[in-house]
């Protein structure tokens, strides 16, 4: 029995996924400041558009404006999307109560009023960052996946990674909660003066067989490139 795959619309990368995201999943993409986390969000999205898909962007961090323009850069004509099959919705972390109201229960709601197939929240570790204890928030985000699973759409989160450790996501939990791990880093060269690359893993999949290797990417003006023929190690 094959499987429905979501393309993220980056070759290489859906490649090493066996074909896409299962659907419907849920993805962590993780990584540290620099590494493209947003722009393969919002990639994953215009990928939903091409697709005549309904999609809705949640961003924790960059307003609703810069989201968009981030858009607009990468030659994404979003204009005649938004508020039709493209909703971004821009929350305020700072705000809890409307936050956690906002992520639980409109969330959800408006999935069910779209029709929305692919949710992308960016990053999910402010998300986590609310809760003082850690077993409120483990509490919290266990109960918001779950929540996630019965809804008909893949949703894609991205994480920023733990200070110390560019392998981990801020709090060390997203990680075991979702089903597909996508790890983004930086890699140097012996030669410290050659230019730092980055480089995508994926690191967990349930229920696929998924490409082990470490390989470089390089984001450009118009494109994501997933060089599938190169090895960084």
């Amino acid at each position: 029995m094959s499987t429905s795959r979501v393309t993220m619309g980056i070759e290489g990368l859906d490649a090493m996924l066996e074909g896409g995201l299962i659907n419907p999943s849920i993805c962590a993409l993780i990584g540290t400041y620099g590494t493209g986390k947003t722009t393969l969000g919002i990639q994953f999205i215009a990928e939903g558009l091409l697709k005549k898909e309904k999609c809705i962007y949640i961003s924790l961090d960059e307003r609703v404006d810069m989201i968009q323009g981030i858009m607009k850069q990468r030659g994404w004509d979003v204009a005649p999307y938004v508020n039709k099959s493209l909703f971004v919705i821009k929350l305020d972390p700072t705000n809890f109560n409307l936050m956690i109201n906002s992520i639980k229960e409109e969330l959800f709601e408006l999935i069910e009023k779209t029709g929305a197939t692919r949710v992308v929240i960016d990053p999910i570790s402010l998300f986590e960052g609310t809760f003082s204890s850690s077993v409120d928030r483990r509490l919290e985000l266990i109960r918001f996946i779950e929540m996630m699973r019965d809804q008909p759409c893949t949703l894609l989160m991205t994480s920023e990674t733990e200070s110390n450790n560019p392998l981990m996501s801020r709090y060390g939990l997203i990680e075991y909660l979702v089903d597909t791990v996508i790890l983004l880093r930086y890699y140097r060269p012996a030669d410290m003066m050659t230019p730092v690359h980055l480089a995508v893993e994926v690191v967990k999949m349930r229920q696929s067989k998924h490409s082990r290797e470490i390989k470089p990417f390089e984001i450009l003006q118009d494109q994501i490139l997933v060089y599938s023929g190169a090895n960084v190690f």
